[in-house]
């Protein structure tokens, strides 16, 4: 995945619902169902995925006279990206600094604080 191949908030919230639906895929209008409020207009969800198809997120299979839309990338995958993009722009690659900004922004309970804790513990054991 490149740069070029990130995702505007409308294309997001299409695939946030593709990734929800069941195998990843559906229907134009299993998609517009699961929509949140206020629902695009069925052109602009149409647009949308023509658009995802077009930057390689999207695998669109004529079925019938409808077609079916499978995310041809996971939901995983993409935040991986997009997360060590925003590491690399906006913290000079540094995990720490990344890690640092949130921990200062955030209001973090002690409960988060310890499972935060407890994870890096488990991932340093690997």
């Amino acid at each position: 995945m490149n740069k070029t191949k990130t995702l505007t908030k409308g294309e997001m919230q299409v695939m946030n619902v593709l990734w929800s639906l069941p195998d990843s895929q559906g229907t134009s209008h299993d998609i517009m169902n699961n929509m949140p409020e206020p629902k695009p207009a069925t052109t602009t969800l149409l647009t949308f995925l023509k658009i995802l198809t077009e930057k390689g997120f999207v695998e669109a299979v004529k079925v019938g006279k409808g077609k079916l839309f499978s995310a041809r990338v996971s939901r995983r995958d993409y935040t991986s990206y997009y997360m060590r993009d925003v590491r690399d722009t906006f913290f000079g690659g540094s995990f720490r600094s990344l890690v640092s900004f949130f921990a200062e922004e955030e209001n973090l309970s002690q409960k988060d604080i310890d499972e935060i804790l407890a994870l890096l513990g488990k991932n340093s054991q690997l």
